[in-house]
């Protein structure tokens, strides 16, 4: 563990790819007030206060979350919406040191306000184009499934989403790991995989190792949406690093879910100690409080020093489906923070 240097330097300077974000989950409070005032929604309590989440841990748990981010996706009901949703979201994270942004959205709830999936998704594409250009911030989408619908429903995104492959970088399958069977989704990832996609379902995140070995035997993940529970066994840990295969940790998330009693105990020590290639990420920060410089103020607060912030960072971009030059670029950045 290196903490020679203290510390201190800006974690907002320190370059990064930020690559489990969720579309909906990406706005700012500002806006989803300001969106649900201009339709005449009433918000739950708890989503008209600028840190949602921050309740006693008994209180916390998926079904509390997926009430509020049913809620604030409610508010979502046109393009200039959708663009504008991810439009901050490029721009928060520029803010935040981030020159990567791989962002995860279902079309699925956007489509019947802007005629259809497809449109949905050409929408998303090319507002990530625009904003990519103004901000500076290089941008791939990722499509996800449920776990909460039919693995046809999941076929069908699949084979939208390879059809614009180059533009849309993943595939990915997300929503309560407890529903559904991970094998029933084997065939649209096949699709995904074909058309040169990456594989970046969630696992290991409610559910414990077992889950995690269900979805590497089954989805063939280049990326794991948490992966955390591969810390308990370290077996199946070692296979994971074996692979290559990259975690998407977010600590505010396993947090306010339960995962863990508070931040500081996702098992970030023994994920890097086994040589697991770690992205951080915000995952909801419109519902956990907590964005992507948090993540790392919270790896500090463990003990990372600077040189292994730097080390996280460089991992989150070279796991990333950033072209080469960006990864060049980022990279650079990062050596020169640590200089």
């Amino acid at each position: 563990m290196n903490t020679a240097e203290g510390g201190q330097r800006d974690l907002s300077a320190l370059p990064k790819a930020h690559l489990h974000l969720h579309f909906t989950g990406s706005m700012r409070p500002s806006t989803l007030r300001e969106l649900a005032e201009e339709r005449g929604i009433r918000l739950p309590r708890s989503l008209t206060d600028d840190v949602a989440l921050q309740v006693e841990p008994t209180r916390r748990g998926w079904f509390r979350f997926q009430r509020q981010y049913d809620a604030a996706r409610a508010v979502v009901d046109s393009e200039a919406a959708m663009r504008r949703i991810l439009h901050e979201a490029a721009e928060d994270d520029a803010a935040e040191g981030s020159g990567r942004l791989e962002l995860q959205v279902d079309p699925t709830s956007y489509a019947p306000f802007v005629g259809g999936l497809t449109p949905a998704i050409e929408i998303l594409l090319d507002q990530a184009v625009r904003s990519e250009r103004e901000t500076g911030v290089s941008i791939g989408i990722v499509i996800a499934a449920s776990r909460t619908r039919h693995p046809l429903d999941a076929r069908m995104l699949a084979r939208l989403a390879a059809r614009h492959a180059g533009a849309v970088i993943g595939f990915g399958l997300s929503n309560d790991e407890r529903r559904g069977s991970t094998a029933e989704f084997a065939p649209a990832f096949r699709i995904a995989r074909d058309a040169g996609l990456l594989s970046v379902p969630h696992g290991g995140e409610l559910l414990g190792p077992a889950h995690v070995q269900d979805v590497v035997e089954n989805l063939h993940p280049d990326r794991l949406g948490h992966g955390v529970r591969a810390a308990e066994d370290q077996a199946l840990l070692d296979a994971v690093v074996e692979a290559g295969i990259g975690l998407e940790v977010c600590p505010a998330s396993n947090a306010s879910l339960g995962v863990v009693e508070q931040a500081a105990d996702v098992p970030l020590r023994r994920l890097v100690d086994a040589g697991a290639r770690i992205a951080l990420g915000a995952d909801d920060p419109l519902l956990f409080g907590s964005r992507l410089v948090d993540q790392y103020e919270t790896a500090r607060a463990m003990g990372f020093g600077d040189t292994e912030l730097a080390d996280l960072a460089a991992s989150s971009i070279q796991v990333s489906s950033a072209p080469e030059t960006v990864k060049e670029g980022l990279l650079a950045g990062v050596r020169d923070w640590l200089a």
